[in-house]
C-alpha cells in the first residue's frame, strides 16, 4: 500500500491486477469500462481514503501467459485482487494461485459452469453462469412441443461447460438430445460443411447453438449455403452469441440469421445506462481513433460493475494492512511456494461477498461466489437486430410483459410470447422433425397371422410381390402418426414367425432390429424391461368368454314373470277391496248393485275387474264412488302399461343368463377353460387358435371335452362377441395393461404418441375405428327383472287412502241421516246395529236417483191426461186461440218445478173469455 497526498486528505493506494486479452474486443472494451468505472466512482466520492491502482497485463489469449501474468502480479506487485482473466480456461489456471495466495480473483467474462467457489473460495464471478439460461431454453422448447433437438457447440471449455446442465433441463421437459455436434474452435469451412451435412440427413430440425460470435457467424453462413436456414428449421442461440450480437457482421445477420431465436441476458434500459454508453463511446473513440463504430455489450457493463464493487469493498476495509506475508526465497522450493500470502485477502473476500448496489445491469449481489441470476429475454432476429418477444424468470416462467402484475403460476405456454418470424420468413410453427434427406424411413414390424384378422391383416399381392397391411391396429397407428406435431415416414414390414406358421411368440419380434412394432401386442412387465410401450390404445383387462343359458323352457308361464308374486297378490287384494268399497257406496242408490246377494257380489267383482280393460257396463251414481273409481282407474292404467312393456320385453328378447358368473364358480366346478394360443394367459388352460375353434370348444362344454369359459384380453373377447353376439357374453376377471405399440428404449415417439392417445378428441376417433373393426355387441339384456311391489306401493297407498276416505264420509253421512232411528234410549247396542244394517240394505228412496225416477214416472202419467184433454177440446169446437193456450200449458207441464194442470189452464181460459164478453 502506498500513500498519496492531495489538497483535501491523504489517500492510500491499493494495487490490483488486471489480466485480459487486449487483442480481443472484449478485453479492450472491458479495460476501458474498468477505467471509466473507477474514475466515476472516485469522482462521485472524493472523500474516500482509498484508491485502486491498476496493474494491467495482456494474456494474449494464452492460458500459460495468463497464469504467468497473475503470478508476476502477486509475487512482484503484491496486488490485493485481480480483475480477470477473460476466459474460463485461463481462469482454471489462475484460481489456484488465488487460492494459495488468498488473493481474490474477480472475472466479469469467464462464464463456464465448471468454475465455482467450491473449487476455489477466492474466485468471484461478477457475471452470469452459462447454466443459468438452460431452463429458459428448455421452456422455449417445451412451449412449442419439440421432442428432439441437436446440440451444436464449440469443442472447448466454454462450449462443453453448459452441455450437462442443458441436457438435464431438456430431459425434464421430455425432450431428447438426439445428437451432439462438436465444432473445433479453429474449424475450417470444409469441416463446418461436413458437420452440417451430417445434420441434414437427420430427422431432427431443432438446433441449439452454444459458441462465440466469431465461429457462430461462420457456421450460419455455411448453413445458409446448404439450405439449413429455410422454412422448417429451428435455430436457438444461447447468450454466448445473442449477448454479443452487435459484434457480428451485420451482413451475416441480415442474410443468414433471419428467424433465429435466442436467449439474451436482460438489461433494463435506464437513464444511467444510456448516459454511460454515450460517455464510453466518446471516450473509447478518443483513445482508439481507428475504431469507427465501437459497440458495447454485456461484458462491458459487468466489467464496470465489477470494478466498482472492488473499489467499494476496499473502501469498506479502511486503511488496513494491505501487505503480504513473504517466505524465505533462499529455501530450495518452487516459485509457487514463495509467492506470499495476502493478510487482507480473507477480509477483502468477505467484503466483496456482502457488497450490494445498483449497477448498470441492475442489482449487483454476489450469491455463492457469482452474480445473482437475472431475467432472460427471448429474442427473434429480424432485420439487423434481435427483437424481444418475451421474458423468462425463475418465478413466472414465460411472460409477455415483464412488469405486468400477474398471479399466474409458472408458465410454459407459447401464448405468452410475441409473434415470431421463423426461418424462411414463415409464420407457421415448425414441427421440429422432418423426413431426412437421405430417405431413411422408420422400420415398423407387423405380425403375419391368419387368425383374429381384424387386428392385423397382411395380404400378399403375388403379381407385384408386395404386401398390403390393414386392420384395427394399423388404422389406430396411422391415425396417431398423422396427429404428431412432425412428419414421420415409415414402412410397415410383415414379420413371419420363425416356426414357419402364422402363430408364434411376440417375444421373437421384440428381439429383432426395428424402429417400432405395431400389432395386437400386450403390455407386460417382463417385456417393458427390454422395450418401451406407449400408452395402451385398447381397453385394459383380461375377461372370460362364457356361453349364455337358454330360458325357453319357461315360456309357457312367461306371462306371470313381469310381476312378482307379492305384487300379484297385492293387486288381487285391491281388486276385491275396491269392489267392496264401490258396493257399499252404490248399494242404496244404484239398482245395478241391488238384488239377490249372489247377484250383488258378482256385479261388484265384475265392475272392479272390468276396470282393468276399461269395459265396465255398470254406472256409478255416487260422487264418492266416482272419486274412488277415478283413482283406481289411474292406478290400473299405470299397472297395465308397465305390465305390457315388461311382457313385451320377455317375449321379444330372449332371457339370456351367463353359464358362469365369476372365477370362483369355475374353480369350484373344476371345469375346463381355454386361452388363445401364445397369449400370456396360459399355463393351466386349454389353448385354441381361432374364434371358430373357441366357439366349438364352448359349444361342447367342459363335460364333453370342451371348455366352460375362455380367458383372454378384452379386445379378443370383444371380437369373439361381435361374431357370436347372441351366444356369448363377457365377464371381466383380471387386470392387464392392454395393447400397446412397441418401440426401442429411448425412442422419442413414445411420449408424443402417448399424448395423442390420451387426448379426448383422438379417443373418440379411435372408438370409431374400434366400432369399424370390432362391431359392438348387440343390445341383448342379460336378464329381465320382474316388477315388484316396491315400485308401486305409492300408487296402492293413494288408491287405498281414497277408498278409506270415501267409506268414512259415507258412514258419517249414513249415520247422520238415520240417527233418528237409533236415537231412542231403549234397545240394546246390538239391536241398534241391526237396525242400521237393515236401513243400509233397504233402498234409499229419498236419494236423488230415486226422486228423479219418480218424477219421470209422474211426467209420463201427466202427459197421457194432457193428450185426452186436448182431444176433448177439439171435439167441442173451441176457438183456435184456446187451442194455443192449451198447447202452451202443455209445454209448461214439462217444467220440473211444477205448473198448473190442464184443467186449471182450461178454467182460466174460460174465465178470461167470459170476462172479455
Amino acid at each position: 500500500m502506498a500513500q498519496s497526498g492531495n489538497n483535501n486528505a491523504q489517500t492510500f493506494l491499493v494495487n490490483v491486477g488486471v489480466v485480459l486479452d487486449l487483442e480481443t474486443w472484449v478485453g479492450r472494451m472491458g479495460l476501458s469500462c474498468i477505467n471509466i468505472s473507477l474514475s466515476d466512482f472516485y469522482t462521485s466520492n472524493p472523500s474516500y481514503k482509498t484508491r485502486l491502482v491498476l496493474n494491467v497485463r495482456d494474456s494474449k489469449g494464452d492460458e500459460v501467459a495468463a497464469a504467468a501474468a497473475a503470478l508476476d502480479l502477486i509475487k512482484n506487485k503484491q496486488v490485493q485482487a485481480i480483475i480477470g482473466p477473460q476466459g474460463s480456461l485461463q481462469a482454471n489456471f489462475i484460481i489456484h494461485l488465488g487460492k494459495k495466495s488468498h488473493v481474490p480473483i474477480i472475472s466479469f467474462s469467464a462464464t463456464g459452469p465448471s468454475l465455482s467457489s467450491i473449487r476455489s473460495p477466492y474466485f468471484i464471478r461478477a457475471a452470469q453462469n452459462d447454466s443459468s439460461q438452460v431452463n429458459a431454453i428448455s421452456v422455449v422448447v417445451q412451449a412449442f412441443g419439440w421432442r428432439e433437438v441437436v446440440l451444436i457447440y464449440v469443442n472447448n471449455e466454454f462450449g462443453e461447460g453448459i452441455i450437462p446442465s442443458l441436457t438435464d433441463a431438456l430431459e425434464e421437459v421430455d425432450t431428447r438430445v438426439s445428437y451432439r455436434s462438436l465444432i473445433p474452435p479453429s474449424a475450417t469451412d470444409s469441416q463446418i460443411l461436413q458437420e452440417l451435412y451430417k445434420l441434414m440427413i437427420m430427422q431432427a430440425r431443432v438446433f441449439i447453438m452454444h459458441m462465440l460470435p466469431t465461429l457462430g457467424s461462420r457456421l450460419f453462413v455455411k448453413a445458409k449455403e446448404v439450405g439449413m436456414t429455410s422454412e422448417g428449421y429451428v435455430w436457438i442461440l444461447t447468450n454466448g452469441i445473442t449477448d454479443q450480437l452487435s459484434s457480428v457482421d451485420s451482413s451475416v445477420v441480415t442474410s443468414s440469421m433471419q428467424g433465429v431465436l435466442g436467449i439474451n441476458t436482460y438489461i433494463p434500459n435506464t437513464p444511467n445506462l444510456n448516459n454511460f454508453t454515450a460517455r464510453w463511446k466518446m471516450k473509447f473513440q478518443q483513445d482508439n481513433p481507428s475504431v469507427l463504430n465501437p459497440t458495447l455489450n454485456i461484458f462491458g457493463y459487468w466489467a464496470y460493475d465489477a470494478a466498482q464493487a472492488l473499489a467499494m469493498a476496499v473502501e469498506e476495509m479502511g486503511v488496513a494492512n494491505f501487505t503480504f506475508q513473504m517466505f524465505d526465497a533462499s529455501i530450495d522450493t518452487t516459485d509457487l511456494d514463495i509467492i506470499g500470502v495476502s493478510k487482507s485477502g480473507p477480509k477483502l473476500l468477505q467484503e466483496l461477498a456482502s457488497t450490494t448496489f445498483t449497477g448498470l445491469t441492475g442489482n449487483f449481489r454476489i450469491v455463492h461466489g457469482q452474480l445473482e441470476w437475472s431475467t432472460f429475454q427471448i429474442v427473434n432476429i429480424n432485420g439487423h437486430a434481435a427483437r424481444g418477444i418475451g421474458f423468462w424468470t425463475q418465478e413466472n416462467g414465460l411472460r409477455r410483459d415483464l412488469y405486468s402484475f400477474s398471479k399466474s403460476k409458472y408458465s410454459t405456454s407459447k401464448s405468452n410470447l410475441g409473434s415470431i418470424i421463423w426461418p424462411g420468413d414463415s409464420t407457421s410453427i415448425p414441427k421440429g422433425w422432418d423426413t431426412p434427406t437421405n430417405g431413411k424411413r422408420l422400420k415398423i414390424l407387423v405380425p403375419v397371422r391368419d387368425d383374429f384378422n381384424p387386428f392385423v391383416q397382411v395380404t400378399n399381392d403375388l403379381s407385384t410381390n408386395t404386401s398390403k397391411v390393414t386392420g384395427y391396429c394399423i388404422d389406430i397407428f396411422q391415425t396417431i402418426i398423422e396427429k404428431l406435431p412432425y412428419v414421420v415416414a415409415y414402412d410397415l414390414i410383415p414379420f413371419a414367425f420363425s416356426n414357419g406358421s402364422s402363430m408364434g411368440s411376440y417375444n421373437d419380434m421384440i428381439d429383432q432390429n426395428y424402429d417400432g412394432i405395431v400389432g395386437d401386442i400386450s403390455i407386460t412387465a417382463n417385456r417393458s424391461l427390454y422395450v418401451d410401450f406407449k400408452a395402451p390404445y385398447t381397453e385394459p383387462g383380461v375377461a372370460m368368454l362364457v356361453p349364455y343359458k337358454d330360458s325357453k323352457g319357461k315360456n309357457a308361464w312367461v306371462f306371470l314373470k313381469p310381476l312378482t308374486w307379492d305384487l300379484w297378490l297385492t293387486i288381487g287384494c285391491f281388486f276385491v277391496f275396491i269392489a267392496f268399497v264401490v258396493w257399499i257406496l252404490e248399494h242404496q242408490i244404484n239398482e245395478d248393485f241391488q238384488g239377490p246377494a249372489g247377484h250383488q257380489v258378482g256385479t261388484s267383482f265384475w265392475f272392479s275387474f272390468s276396470i282393468m280393460v276399461f269395459a265396465q257396463r255398470e254406472r256409478v251414481l255416487s260422487n264418492l264412488a266416482r272419486f274412488v273409481v277415478i283413482v283406481w282407474v289411474f292406478v290400473v292404467l299405470i299397472l297395465t302399461q308397465c305390465y305390457t312393456a315388461s311382457l313385451s320385453s320377455l317375449l321379444v328378447v330372449q332371457n339370456l343368463q351367463p353359464t358362469v358368473v365369476d372365477v370362483d364358480e369355475l374353480l369350484k366346478s373344476g371345469a375346463n377353460v381355454g386361452y388363445l394360443e401364445n397369449s400370456f394367459v396360459y399355463g393351466i388352460l386349454i389353448s385354441y387358435k381361432s374364434t371358430e375353434e373357441c366357439d366349438v370348444l364352448l359349444s361342447k362344454g367342459s363335460d364333453k371335452g370342451g371348455i366352460a369359459a375362455a380367458f383372454d384380453e378384452v379386445p379378443y373377447i370383444k371380437f369373439a362377441i361381435s361374431q357370436y353376439c347372441k351366444r356369448y357374453t363377457m365377464i371381466p376377471t383380471l387386470r392387464s395393461a392392454g395393447f400397446g405399440f412397441v418401440f426401442p428404449k429411448g425412442s422419442p415417439l413414445v411420449p408424443d404418441i402417448s399424448r395423442v392417445i390420451l387426448n379426448d378428441t383422438e379417443v373418440l376417433k379411435m372408438m370409431e375405428i374400434e366400432n369399424k373393426w370390432l362391431p359392438p355387441k348387440s343390445n341383448y339384456p342379460d336378464s329381465s327383472n320382474s316388477l315388484d311391489l316396491d315400485s308401486f306401493w305409492g300408487l296402492f297407498l293413494i288408491a287405498g287412502a281414497a277408498a278409506v276416505l270415501a267409506l268414512l264420509i259415507f258412514m258419517v253421512m249414513f249415520v247422520k241421516r238415520n240417527w233418528h232411528v237409533v236415537a231412542s234410549p231403549s234397545g240394546s247396542l246390538r239391536e241398534k246395529f241391526v237396525t242400521l244394517g237393515r236401513r243400509f240394505y233397504e233402498r234409499d228412496l229419498n236419494s236423488h236417483t230415486f226422486e228423479k225416477a219418480r218424477f219421470r214416472d209422474r211426467n209420463m202419467d201427466d202427459g197421457d191426461n194432457e193428450i185426452a184433454a186436448v182431444e176433448t177440446l177439439e171435439n167441442t169446437n173451441f176457438p183456435l186461440s184456446l187451442s194455443r193456450d192449451i198447447s202452451q200449458n202443455n209445454d209448461d207441464i214439462n217444467n220440473e218445478q211444477g205448473m198448473p194442470s190442464i184443467e186449471q189452464g182450461l178454467s182460466n181460459h174460460v174465465d178470461e173469455g167470459c170476462s172479455n164478453d
